[in-house]
């Protein structure tokens, strides 16, 4: 949520407006940088990056100087046996966050009060004893990506073509039939890994079809979304299976086939990766409202990017998640009687980078529909402390800066990432390569210098304190508004040209120098505190229970 899109509509949010008059309203400042995973883990902690361990969406890995995630990492069992093609565990597998420190609901549930936290960014996997928890951005689909869509076509001109964030699977039909093939998760209990698959057998009828998976039949007609498909792929035959879900929709059923399949999420009935505690909560909010998307980004923004929908289907995708955040707040203010309730939408952040500044209405269709559920809340809120809070603003996103390239014009990077002076990975993060201290002091000052130069594309460098975390990178470099670090940049690549026009459909970002993009705080309480940040609101809530902060947080209470 952005503070100064929210300046120019507050005639088109009564609840937020209704709700600064009864005390604040404030920009908040964010981390630098000002990344989703970072800030939120700021949020959750009260720490500052050094602190809690999280630098940007993608760290390097130390050892092999690959990107990986930086919210999380699978640790395979120890030990196995093996029989035929398959390798057995002994042991379990387990999920473990990257982020250091104690969460602020893990604070308050181990004083017994009440905890709620729903779909709080970075959260993954959701800690024992924090109260009831449901995982949100930073949870993989059963694939282990976050989200890889399908989509079923006989149009040569798209089988042609590659779609990161998702694949185009080449269909035929015939005699008006076509087996369309679910690709599951790894087999995790084969020797070979070998990806899990179902069969969807589509029979199509003028401007409908009729479709068959498991002992599951449902007929779909054109324009339409199908309900969430629970589906079990077989690792072991007759013994073993894991659970998983989707949903379709027919993008085109006469002249051709166009079948749109969501990333295969898991099934909160029967979860397979940890994404929620106690482990039964996910199964039991969906025995009350149905089932859910349970990635961790559930806007489909890649199909939109890679031309798989149009601007109207990838704002009815929005839509339905959406109306899936309804059914959970309202079930969770139905059950809400004290203590803490965090409550996260995802589609304003999501919408914003896909319609700022080119779609107002659209966007701020988004923001109104926000807006009524806060009124929602303010409605059975009684007396409580109502707070809304985002974690940055926005800004346009015009012109990709190629950091890597930069680095090798400038004499730093060379093509092994090893033997270089410099190099960047990630959307704001620049390593570097030294024999001493000495030595990176003196690279740290001379890159400062020169990336300070290079305006008006970037207009400040922050130096980390060295710390003992292989993951901390050496500088922070923020961009102007209209500027960000190119997607090769993120994955240490140095593409030809060091400043390049963005023709993507992603028009805008926040992973830019931190000052540009401050996030929102309204509350209806008086603040007192006239610069909030973000580790200011985890000090105030747990003051607001009366509960000490813990030690390492330098947070305010603003009220």
């Amino acid at each position: 949520m952005d503070p100064h899109f929210v300046e120019r509509h507050w005639d088109a949010l009564p609840n937020l407006r209704h709700l600064r008059d009864q005390g604040t309203f404030s920009t908040l400042a964010t981390t630098t940088p000002p990344q989703s995973p970072v800030a939120w883990s700021t949020f959750s902690t009260g720490l500052d990056p050094v602190q809690h361990g999280i630098f940007d969406f993608v760290h390097r890995d130390p050892t092999t100087l690959q990107p990986l995630s930086s919210f999380a990492e699978i640790r395979s069992p120890d030990y196995h046996f093996s029989i035929g093609p398959y390798r057995l565990p002994l042991t379990k597998a387990s999920v473990r966050s990257f982020r250091h420190g104690t969460t602020f609901w893990e604070i308050l549930a181990g004083r017994d009060i009440p905890v709620t936290v729903i779909r709080m960014p970075a959260n993954y996997p959701p800690p024992v004893h924090g109260g009831e928890q449901l995982s949100g951005m930073g949870t993989p689909d059963l694939e282990g990506t976050f989200g890889t869509f399908t989509y079923y076509t006989d149009d040569p001109l798209d089988i042609a073509r590659a779609v990161p964030g998702g694949r185009i699977v080449p269909v035929v039909v015939k005699d008006r039939r076509t087996k369309l093939p679910v690709q599951g998760p790894p087999n995790t209990l084969r020797r070979d890994q070998a990806p899990t698959q179902l069969d969807l057998i589509v029979d199509v009828d003028a401007a409908a079809a009729r479709l068959r998976i498991e002992d599951q039949q449902f007929i779909l007609k054109q324009g339409e979304w199908s309900p969430w498909i629970r589906v079990s792929f077989p690792l072991i035959p007759h013994l073993a299976s894991v659970a998983g879900m989707f949903r379709l929709y027919a993008k085109q059923l006469e002249g051709g086939l166009r079948i749109y399949r969501t990333p295969l999420n898991v099934d909160p009935y029967a979860p397979a990766l940890p994404i929620s505690a106690p482990p039964g909560y996910s199964r039991d909010l969906a025995n009350r409202v149905g089932p859910f998307y349970t990635q961790g980004i559930e806007e489909d923004t890649a199909a939109l990017r890679q031309g798989v929908f149009t601007l109207p289907e990838y704002l009815e995708q929005s839509r339905m998640v959406q109306r899936e955040h309804d059914a959970l707040l309202r079930d969770a203010l139905w059950r809400y009687r004290d203590g803490l309730l965090f409550f996260y939408f995802s589609e304003i952040d999501q919408n914003s980078h896909m319609l700022w500044g080119r779609h107002e209405a659209e966007l701020l269709a988004t923001y109104k529909a926000v807006d009524t559920a806060i009124g929602k809340v303010m409605s059975q809120a009684g007396d409580a402390i109502i707070m809304v809070m985002s974690d940055h603003g926005f800004a346009a996103f015009d012109h990709a800066f190629n950091l890597n390239t930069w680095l090798k014009r400038e004499g730093f990077r060379t093509d092994d990432a090893s033997r270089s002076q410099a190099y960047a990975m990630g959307l704001n993060a620049l390593y570097i390569n030294a024999r001493d201290n000495a030595q990176r002091d003196a690279l740290a000052a001379d890159l400062t210098r020169r990336l300070l130069a290079e305006k008006p594309a970037i207009t400040s460098v922050t130096r980390l304190p060295r710390t003992d975390n292989p993951f901390e990178p050496d500088l922070i470099v923020g961009y102007a508004p209209g500027y960000r670090a190119s997607w090769e940049t993120a994955l240490g690549e140095a593409p030809d040209g060091i400043v390049t026009n963005n023709e993507d459909a992603w028009i805008a970002d926040h992973c830019i120098d931190a000052d540009a993009v401050p996030g929102v705080l309204i509350v209806n309480r008086k603040t007192t505190v006239p610069d909030p940040r973000l580790k200011d609101l985890t000090v105030t809530i747990l003051k607001t229970f009366n509960v000490p902060p813990e030690p390492g947080m330098k947070g305010r209470a603003v009220y």
